[in-house]
C-alpha cells in the first residue's frame, strides 16, 4: 500500500488479464480511488501515454461527497495502446486555504496562520524548476502575507489572485505523492465502435424467375446495383452471410425442410461442396474478380463489407474427406452434425477444435488472411460461443497485430459470462439481448448496463432483426413496432444493424418460430425496394433520417453517457445522451432527449421527468428543444408533457438547443 493510497483504477477489467477497450474518439471516463488519513486535502491527476509515447496529465474531479472517488473524461484520438497511472499528493496550499478561509474570518491564530501560507510559497518561490516570473510572484506574495502593514482582509484576498491560483493549478504545491500501478486500454478504429449496419443476401439481389418457376440467383454484379440504396439510408458497413460454395447432401428447402428441390439453393451457412470450401466463392454469385469489384463498388457508396466467418462445413466440403480428424465422429461412426435443440441443422458439421488444435488454427488464419488480401477488414462470426475461448483469443490478437483495423463481430447469443469473455478476449463488437428486451424496466436494466456495467469490454451490436431472429415485438406490433425498435436501436448504442427486409415491414412468422416465413436462408427473397416506398409502405425514409440524426449529433457516437431519466407512464422510456463542448469536436456541446412510447397499440399522455443536470444544464433552467423526427420547436422544463400516438408518432428524439434567456 502506498503512502496515499489509489485503489480500484477504471478502466480495467477484474484480474487485468486484458486491456480495457476503447474506440477512436470516445470519451472514456477514467476513476479511482483515492484518499489520505485526517482532513488534509489531495489532488489526483491522471498521467495518460499515448501509443507514440507521448505524455500528459489531466486532472481529475472529485465524486460524489464521502465516495473519495475521482474522475476525469479523456477523450483518446489515437489507435493503439494507451498506458494510464494515477498521481495522488498531498494539496498543501489547498489544505492551507481551506484552514485560513476558516481561521482567520473567525479571529484564530491570524498570523500564525498567514506565516504557515508564507512558508509554503517561500518554498515554491525558491523552486528553480518553475519559470523566473512565477518565483518572483510567489516570493511577492509570500512577503505579503505576513506584511502587517497589509489590512488582514487585503491579505485575505490574495488567495484569489488569478495569476497565483494559475501557477499553483499548473504546478500545485504538493508535498507527499503516491503513483498507481499501470493500467493499459486499447484503442481500437472508430469503426470497431461506431457504425450503422445492413445485411443482405447477395444472391437475392437480381435473383430472377424463370419460365419454370425456379430461379436464377443473383450475382455479386446484379447486387451492385442495391448498394445506392443501402447508402441512401445511410448505412455505412454491409454485411454479407456465408459467400461461399454450398454443399448438396441434407441441403434443407424452404422453410427449413428437410426434402429440397434440385433447385433450391439451401443455406448459406451449409459451407463447402465440390467448388471449394472457406476460401472459395459460390459459381452462382461470380469470380474473385467480381468480389473485387462488388467491394470497389460498395466503398465508392460509402459502405464497407463485412463478410461472415461461419467456421463449420457441410458433409460436402473438402475438409470432411481431406480433414476428418476436425470433426467428432459418433459411436456408430457417422459424424455429428450441428444441434440447438429443438433446431437441427443436419446439412452442417460443426468443427471440434479439441481434434488437431494447430492445424485447425492454421487453416483459420490462412482463411482470414485470404479475405483480408482481397480487401475485408470487418468479419461477422457465426456462433462464436460454440467455439473455445483461447481459440478466439489467439485467431483475434494474431489476425489484428498484423492488421489492427480489422474487426471481429460476436454472433453470440449466449450466457452473459461467455458473452462477455468473448468481449475480454478480443471482440470488438456483439449481438445482444436487446431483440428481447422490450418492456420499459427490460429495456432502462439493459441500457444502463450497457453503459455503465460493460463497455470497458463489451460493445453491443443493436441488430433490430437477423434471418434467424424476427422477435414477437415486430410479430404483432405492427408498423409502428418496427418505428419503435429501431429508432431505440440507432439512439441507445453507437452502433446497430438492420436486415434487409425490415424496412418493408416484413413480420409474418413461420409457424412455431422465432423468424420469417419463406425465410431467406433457404430461397431466394427479391424484394421490390422501390414500389414500396413509392407507394408509402417503406420505413426506409425514417431510417435515413435516424442515420442521419446520428451523423449529426456526437452525442449519439458514444456508448457510456446514457442516462435514464423517468415518466409517470410504464410504458414510455426516457433516456438522454450528452457529451460537453470540449469532447464532442465541434467547439459546443451536444444532448439528445429520446422519448418512446413501447407500447406499438395506443397513445400515450404522461409527465416526463427530467434530470437536466444530466445534459449540461442547471436546475430551474427552462430551455428549448427540436424534435429532430418532425422539426417542430418546443420550450421544456424539468417536467413537460408528452403525447406519443403509435399509429403516427411513437418516438420524440428532442435536440437541446439551449437555454431560453
Amino acid at each position: 500500500m502506498s503512502r496515499i493510497p489509489i485503489l480500484d483504477l477504471a478502466p480495467q477489467l477484474a484480474d487485468n488479464l486484458w486491456p480495457a477497450k476503447a474506440f477512436v474518439g470516445e470519451a472514456v471516463p477514467f476513476a479511482a480511488t483515492a484518499f489520505r488519513e485526517g482532513h488534509d486535502l489531495i489532488g489526483v491527476t491522471l498521467l495518460l501515454t499515448d501509443p507514440e509515447g507521448t505524455k500528459s496529465e489531466h486532472p481529475m474531479h472529485p465524486g460524489a461527497p464521502g465516495t473519495d472517488r475521482w474522475t476525469a473524461l479523456v477523450t483518446l484520438d489515437r489507435q493503439g495502446t494507451w498506458q494510464y497511472r494515477v498521481r495522488a499528493w498531498a494539496d498543501d496550499w489547498a489544505t492551507w486555504v481551506h484552514t485560513a478561509e476558516i481561521k482567520v474570518p473567525a479571529g484564530i491564530d491570524i498570523e500564525l496562520t498567514f506565516l504557515e501560507g508564507s512558508v509554503l510559497l517561500a518554498a515554491a518561490g525558491k523552486d528553480k524548476r518553475r519559470p523566473v516570473a512565477e518565483r518572483r510572484a510567489f516570493a511577492h506574495a509570500a512577503a505579503d502575507l505576513v506584511d502587517p502593514g497589509i489590512s488582514v482582509d487585503d491579505r485575505l484576498a490574495l488567495l484569489d489572485t488569478p495569476s497565483l491560483n494559475a501557477y499553483i493549478t499548473a504546478r500545485p504545491l504538493s508535498g507527499l505523492s503516491s503513483t498507481s500501478a499501470q493500467r493499459a486500454v486499447r484503442v481500437e478504429r472508430t469503426r470497431a465502435g461506431v457504425g450503422s449496419w445492413y445485411e443482405f443476401f447477395p444472391r437475392s439481389e437480381g435473383a430472377v424467375q424463370r419460365a419454370d418457376h425456379s430461379w436464377q440467383s443473383g450475382t455479386f454484379r446484379t447486387a451492385e446495383d442495391r448498394l445506392p440504396g443501402v447508402a441512401a439510408m445511410g448505412f455505412d458497413v454491409l454485411y454479407l452471410p456465408p459467400i461461399h460454395p454450398i454443399g448438396r447432401s441434407y441441403r434443407k428447402g424452404p422453410n427449413n425442410t428437410l426434402n429440397a428441390g434440385p433447385n433450391d439453393p439451401g443455406s448459406p451457412w451449409a459451407i463447402g461442396s465440390e467448388d471449394g470450401g472457406h476460401d472459395a466463392i459460390h459459381p452462382d454469385l461470380g469470380t474473385v474478380d467480381d468480389f473485387r469489384h462488388f467491394l470497389a463498388a460498395a466503398a465508392d457508396n460509402g459502405l464497407e463489407v463485412a463478410l461472415d466467418l461461419a467456421l463449420q462445413a457441410s458433409p460436402d466440403h473438402p475438409w470432411v474427406t481431406e480433414h476428418p480428424e476436425w470433426f467428432t465422429t459418433l459411436p456408430d461412426g457417422s459424424i455429428a452434425y450441428a444441434e440447438n435443440p429443438p433446431k437441427k441443422y443436419q446439412d452442417i458439421y460443426p468443427i471440434n477444435f479439441d481434434n488437431d488444435p494447430a492445424g485447425i488454427r492454421a487453416e483459420v488464419l490462412r482463411i482470414v488472411r485470404h479475405w483480408m488480401s482481397l480487401g475485408v477488414r470487418i468479419f461477422r462470426v457465426d456462433n462464436p460461443h460454440t467455439k473455445p475461448l483461447d481459440f478466439w483469443e489467439w485467431l483475434i490478437n494474431r489476425v489484428t497485430e498484423e492488421n489492427p483495423d480489422v474487426i471481429f463481430l460476436a454472433e453470440a447469443f449466449t450466457r452473459p459470462a461467455l458473452m462477455h469473455a468473448l468481449g475480454k478476449v478480443g471482440f470488438q463488437q456483439s449481438y445482444s439481448y436487446f431483440t428481447w428486451r422490450n418492456t420499459k424496466v427490460e429495456l432502462e436494466e439493459f441500457f444502463h448496463g450497457l453503459a455503465t456495467t460493460t463497455p470497458d469490454f463489451y460493445r453491443p451490436n443493436l441488430f433490430v432483426n437477423t434471418p434467424d431472429i424476427l422477435s414477437e415485438f415486430l410479430q404483432v406490433g405492427g408498423h409502428a413496432a418496427f418505428k419503435i425498435r429501431a429508432a431505440l436501436a440507432a439512439t441507445a448504442a453507437p452502433t446497430w444493424g438492420m436486415y434487409a427486409g425490415f424496412e418493408l415491414f416484413e413480420s409474418v412468422p413461420r409457424p412455431g418460430a422465432e423468424e420469417n416465413i419463406d425465410n431467406e436462408k433457404y430461397e431466394y427473397r427479391p424484394r421490390d425496394f422501390a414500389a414500396a416506398e413509392a407507394a408509402g409502405e417503406s420505413l426506409a425514409p425514417f431510417v435515413s433520417l435516424l442515420n442521419a440524426v446520428r451523423r449529426a449529433h456526437p452525442a449519439l457516437g458514444q456508448l457510456r453517457n446514457l442516462d435514464l431519466h423517468t415518466s409517470d407512464d410504464g410504458a414510455v422510456l426516457v433516456y438522454s445522451k450528452y457529451l460537453d463542448a470540449a469532447h464532442t469536436g465541434t467547439g459546443s456541446s451536444d444532448a439528445i432527449i429520446v422519448v418512446v412510447n413501447l407500447d406499438p397499440h395506443s397513445v400515450r399522455e404522461t409527465m416526463v421527468r427530467l434530470d437536466v443536470t444530466r445534459f449540461g444544464l442547471e436546475p430551474g433552467t427552462v430551455f428549448e428543444v427540436e424534435e429532430l423526427i418532425t422539426g417542430a420547436i418546443w420550450t421544456w422544463t424539468a417536467d413537460n408533457f408528452v403525447r406519443l400516438d403509435a399509429a403516427t408518432e411513437p418516438v420524440h428524439i428532442l435536440h437541446v438547443r439551449g437555454a431560453v434567456r
